[in-house]
């Protein structure tokens, strides 16, 4: 058989083998090879899948003067070329090893070339990875010259082990088609290799695109769930989705009617409708993506006979439970079909809305969380100051009534604070008034032997804080501090700017400050503490420092908000 006969075969053998690449390159065993391999499994994926296209390639080949003309060396190289010299030297051992098997007068040449062949293609992985070219190493021109490098190593080897003048009339034979098919086929699988990947980063491309542009246009339209007000925030929900998926049409559920619909048949798709596609029923009662494809799952509209859509994706949409509220679902019509885009893109909305939807019953819980903290400062305050003003009152108007009206106005001053600030901020100057009205009360309850002094410089007044931050504090110093004294008590209210940060100090001159047992705190300090440091983060909240029986100073360390300058 001359040299251009042989040249044809092989290339039709590696046809063959090319045929078989392809058709492995859509499937997981694949995915290994479309990167550098670094890891173990992929070098091992990289090892088991150029081993087998190594003993397939000496299989395929043709038996010429007891030896073999093959497309071995593009299993071999290309393990060390995708795996580096390690897996390079296991593929080319592997198929070595299979060659030597097979026997002949060639057997022991073309073992040791092949194991070379994957030491050559490991030699160029190397040399591309330290000269930070990895991304380089899949170009098919650079693969193919490295493969026809080795098949020169191999005529040579050939060449010095077998004897005259049987090397020089084998070599003659097989040493330019083996050229050529090797080459060639090295060359052309690294480029099923590289449109392979395009595919996939083509696709991870548009998924991600989509999803951004999807995630940017519905942010916050979920959030609420699905309440009552929840059809007009979906209908724009399917209508940016249909937009930027371009499926045939696009609806939304709760778990019991149709909620939002948009595109094809929407004449008949009206909201409202009750649930009564089978699919739908069970993708909700399993929770699990459906994919009607038309063909091997069938689809048939349940509220018209003649709806033009023909094949449908229902993914759950999930709660922090995992537990459906509704579904998310995409149609095609009978003129198109699902790409694997849609389907997978589908998938990943369904999730980004049920993580918006979490979202938002997250943001509900903490303010209604917000809300009790308030309320439970609220009724710690309000009985246990109301029982000590009420005293003093009764005392007060015995000798002095007209001061006895200036407290009542400061107590119902006190209390109408209480009832008018629902919200979780308030302005420092709104805490200001709110503890004076407090410490007007407590003045005359104790007489001359409680003094207060504030300094908190007009400026800083306008800063924000969150509500009923300063009165429990101001309290506990009266409360487990100054009352406790025999002489004076002193309370001094500051505050002033370090950097970015507010400090808010109160101070008392008794010193009588006890770290509490771990979750002991008080209740009103406690909460305050918990409330800074939940808003603003770890580095905000509060300190105390006590030098014992002269002073205890507690500071409230907040941040100040651009608003705020």
């Amino acid at each position: 058989m001359n040299f251009v006969a042989l040249s044809l075969t092989l290339l039709q053998q590696t046809c063959v083998y090319l045929v078989v690449a392809y058709l492995l390159a859509g499937t997981r065993i694949f995915i290994p090879l479309m990167h550098v391999t670094i890891r173990l499994p992929q070098r091992t994926a990289c090892y088991v899948v150029c081993s087998l296209f190594c003993i397939m390639g000496t299989y395929l080949g043709l038996h010429i003067d007891d030896s073999i003309a093959h497309t071995r060396a593009i299993g071999s190289v290309l393990g060390g070329v995708l795996g580096g010299p390690v897996v390079g030297l296991a593929v080319g051992l592997t198929g070595g090893l299979h060659r030597y098997s097979l026997g002949g007068s060639s057997a022991l040449p073309c073992a040791i070339a092949t194991v070379v062949g994957g030491l050559i293609g490991g030699g160029y992985h190397l040399y591309m990875i330290r000269r930070g070219k990895a991304a380089t190493v899949f170009r098919p021109v650079p693969v193919a010259l490295v493969t026809l490098a080795s098949i020169v190593v191999e005529m040579a080897i050939l060449l010095l082990m077998l004897k005259y003048p049987a090397n020089w009339h084998l070599v003659e034979q097989i040493a330019i088609p083996m050229a050529v098919a090797n080459t060639l086929g090295a060359g052309m699988f690294m480029r099923i290799l590289v449109d392979r990947r395009k595919l996939y980063e083509r696709q991870s491309t548009v998924f991600s695109t989509k999803a951004l542009a999807i995630a940017a246009r519905v942010e916050g339209l979920l959030r609420e769930g699905f309440d009552p007000d929840a059809s007009a925030r979906a209908a724009r929900v399917v209508k940016v989705i249909q937009e930027e998926t371009g499926v045939g049409a696009v609806a939304m559920t709760d778990t019991r009617q149709l909620v939002a619909f948009t595109g094809i048949g929407a004449d008949h798709h009206l909201p409202g409708t009750p649930i009564e596609s089978k699919l739908t029923q069970q993708a909700i009662q399993r929770n699990e993506v459906v994919y009607a494809d038309g063909n091997e799952v069938p689809y048939r509209c349940s509220i018209h006979a003649k709806c033009p859509l023909a094949s449908c994706l229902i993914i759950p949409l999930t709660d922090e439970e995992n537990q459906v509220i509704g579904t998310i679902k995409l149609y095609e019509p009978r003129s198109r079909l699902f790409s694997n885009i849609n389907r997978t893109l589908g998938e990943g909305i369904g999730r980004l809305l049920s993580n918006q939807i979490l979202a938002g019953r997250y943001l509900r819980q903490r303010e209604m969380l917000a809300q009790s903290e308030i309320k439970l400062l609220q009724a710690q305050i309000n009985p246990h100051f109301l029982f000590n003003a009420l005293n003093t009152l009764i005392a007060v108007i015995r000798r002095d009534p007209e001061r006895a009206c200036t407290l009542v106005f400061s107590l119902s001053t006190f209390f109408r604070s209480n009832l008018k600030r629902p919200s979780e901020d308030a302005r420092l100057i709104e805490e200001l008034a709110h503890v004076s009205s407090y410490l007007e009360i407590e003045q005359a309850r104790f007489g001359d032997r409680l003094q207060v002094e504030f300094d908190v410089p007009d400026r800083l007044q306008h800063m924000r804080l969150p509500a009923f931050s300063l009165q429990p504090v101001v309290e506990n110093a009266i409360k487990h501090g100054t009352s406790q004294l025999l002489g004076i008590g002193r309370v001094r209210i500051s505050a002033r700017q370090e950097g970015g940060d507010l400090l808010l100090h109160v101070e008392d001159n008794a010193g009588l400050y006890k770290p509490p047992a771990e979750g002991n705190d008080g209740l009103g300090v406690n909460l305050v503490r918990r409330r800074i440091a939940n808003r603003y983060g770890a580095g905000y909240g509060m300190d105390i420092e006590c030098e014992p029986e002269v002073m205890t100073r507690v500071t409230l360390r907040l941040p100040v908000s651009a608003g705020d300058l």
